[in-house]
């Protein structure tokens, strides 16, 4: 199971997947933690610096490996300009990524906010988006599989995992998110962008041909992070020049041109930490894509992994730089989340049996 060559919708891929998702997702919590809590970096000056190594790693090593080569289903043309049919949505998939990436961090950026809380709300919210997919698109007829009771169930107590940090106001002694109007705006963007990918990516998925010659999830990641990369750094420069124009001020405009215009000191290793955000990104979609699963089971565990990486790295942060220790109600919340995951280890197995009769793995 843990060999290095594993088959391609295997449970041992799945775990690699989970493994090295859960890693590097640890690397990026701390490294949050540490720039602004310790080095005292504002967390507008962190998103530029991560969000720029981030997005260098990833477009540049899908366009080293070639991942770009995608098999349409259909192709299609524009004037003489021939192109794969898929382009249409898998370049607003991007888009969707380009607003997903600022809008998790700049929930964490209002002052007086749960951080706690805002985190379990987006995670809950994309665990029920996923399930809201299955049951679009197997009316759709674009899914033909059914989701297990053991993944309903799963959803169930993931849910109470993170209602319970809402309903407390999370461990941090911050109001609850859903009570401010800027935060609300940039949380429904977070939602709005994350569903309409979330059902991009399944359908993808879920009309590719069963023989390809080549990777299509590498293809779609390779297209998505050009689309998302391009997206995000022209909206950064176009706020960048018209902020530096109009002389605009701001507890989060002021330090985010300065940190174009007056670098902090030691930048250069927070884009070299930030670089495991770009890591993350490539297990988070091929764990939202993995062959054969329904969205409600692949986003259970995509955000249950991130959402136990997410405690493991509070732990080690109280650990090595003193910061705070989980809450009795975090470590309730866990307790529930592991009971999610024993929920799907079941469905795991039963979906796995499934595939092996219908010789798809």
């Amino acid at each position: 199971m843990w060999h290095l060559k594993t088959e391609d919708g295997s449970t041992g891929r799945l775990l690699q997947l989970v493994f090295g998702y859960f890693f590097f997702y640890i690397i990026t919590g701390l490294s949050v933690k540490y720039f602004q809590d310790i080095a005292g970096m504002h967390s507008m000056e962190y998103l530029v610096y991560s969000t720029a190594s981030s997005t260098l790693l990833a477009t540049t090593v899908v366009l080293v490996l070639r991942w770009y080569k995608l098999q349409s289903v259909r192709l299609t043309k524009i004037g003489s300009v021939t192109f794969p049919s898929e382009l249409y949505y898998i370049i607003p998939s991007g888009v969707m990524t380009a607003v997903v990436v600022p809008t998790t961090t700049l929930l964490y950026s209002f002052d007086g906010i749960s951080v706690m809380v805002a985190m379990t709300i987006m995670r809950g919210s994309v665990i029920i988006i996923g399930r809201i997919v299955d049951a679009i698109q197997i009316k759709q007829g674009i899914l033909n599989k059914k989701v297990y009771l053991e993944e309903n169930m799963g959803v169930i107590f993931a849910i109470l995992a993170v209602s319970l940090k809402v309903v407390t106001g999370g461990r941090d002694g911050g109001a609850n998110p859903l009570t401010s109007i800027p935060v609300m705006v940039i949380f429904t963007s977070y939602i709005v962008a994350y569903a309409i990918r979330i059902y991009i990516m399944n359908f993808y998925k879920n009309t590719r041909p069963k023989q390809s010659k080549v990777d299509n999830n590498k293809a779609f990641f390779a297209i998505e992070q050009f689309a998302s990369t391009i997206t995000i750094w022209l909206v950064a420069l176009i706020i960048l020049i018209f902020a530096i124009r109009t002389d605009a001020v701001g507890t989060r405009i002021t330090p985010y041109v300065n940190s174009f215009t007056n670098p902090v000191s030691g930048f250069g290793w927070t884009m070299f930490w930030g670089t495991a955000f770009g890591i993350v990104a490539f297990f988070s979609v091929f764990l939202f894509m993995f062959k054969g699963r329904t969205a409600t089971f692949a986003g259970l565990v995509n955000r249950l992994t991130s959402l136990i990486a997410g405690t493991t790295s509070t732990l080690l942060f109280a650990l090595i730089w003193g910061g705070r220790w989980p809450a009795l109600v975090d470590w309730i919340s866990l307790f529930l989340i592991f009971v999610a995951v024993a929920f799907l280890t079941k469905a795991e197995k039963k979906r796995t049996l499934e595939l092996k009769i219908k010789h798809e793995i």
